[in-house]
Order: C-alpha cells, then sequence, then structure tokens
C-alpha cells in the first residue's frame, strides 16, 4: 500500500532540496579569492577585507569594500573596534605581507582570520569587483 501523502511530502523535499542554493565552504586560515567570492555572492555581509598594501597601492585600486591597513595607527583601530570573533579576509602585495598583517590580528586575539591566496591579482583574476583610481 502506498501512501499518497507521503509521497507528496518527499517529492516536496526533493523539489527544495534542488531549488536550495548549498552555502559556500567557510572561512579558512588561508582561502582562495573564489571561496572569499562565493561568501560574498552568497550574501555573508558579516566580515571585513582588508588590504595590507601600502596606501599609495591601495588607492590606486582594491577589493571593493576593503579597507586599508598600510600602517600601525590603522591596524590598532581594527583591534580596538572589531569583535574579536569578527570574519576577516586579508591580502597584501605577496604572501608574505598577507601573512605579516594576518598575524598581528591572531595575536591580538582574533579568531577567524584568513589570508587571501594571490591578494589583488588573484582577485581580480576571477573578475572580482575593484575600485580606485585604476578601476
Amino acid at each position: 500500500m502506498s501512501n499518497p501523502e507521503a509521497e507528496k511530502i518527499s517529492e516536496i523535499k526533493d523539489t527544495v532540496t534542488q531549488v536550495l542554493p548549498i552555502p559556500p565552504q567557510q572561512q579558512l586560515p588561508v582561502s582562495s579569492a573564489r571561496a572569499l567570492k562565493d561568501r560574498l555572492d552568497w550574501g555573508e555581509p558579516a566580515l571585513t577585507i582588508l588590504d595590507a598594501r601600502d596606501s599609495e597601492a591601495y588607492l590606486e585600486e582594491h577589493i571593493v569594500g576593503a579597507m586599508s591597513i598600510a600602517s600601525d595607527d590603522l591596524v590598532e583601530r581594527f583591534v580596538n573596534s572589531l569583535a574579536k570573533n569578527r570574519e576577516i579576509y586579508v591580502y597584501g602585495d605577496n604572501e608574505t605581507q598577507a601573512d605579516a598583517a594576518a598575524e598581528k590580528f591572531r595575536t591580538e586575539g582574533f579568531t577567524n582570520v584568513s589570508q587571501l591566496q594571490g591578494g589583488l591579482a588573484g582577485w581580480k583574476a576571477i573578475s572580482g569587483a575593484t575600485e580606485g583610481r585604476v578601476a
């Protein structure tokens, strides 16, 4: 004997499963530009993108919404104003620069800090949006 109501519920569940998008991968200590873009496209605004390059590079072009941490004063301001569990993505001119900036936040007790692999070039390679003088 089949149960028409149970079959209908099963059919609805299958349809919903096919329609609902799959959430992007959660933050990792080192993230690809694609992983960050997927999270932004998904609509996760509760994260912060920090640019560790010098001020001139930042003004030329940076990831849309990124904030500059080119000086120790700016780093200190963010350290004092952001919640320690805030999700932070850091990028620089190279992996060493991004690593150093990310480590500053980790040593201050931030628990969700990720270095963006490839920096701005990696972001642009996946057609990530930028702003600044060049963009």
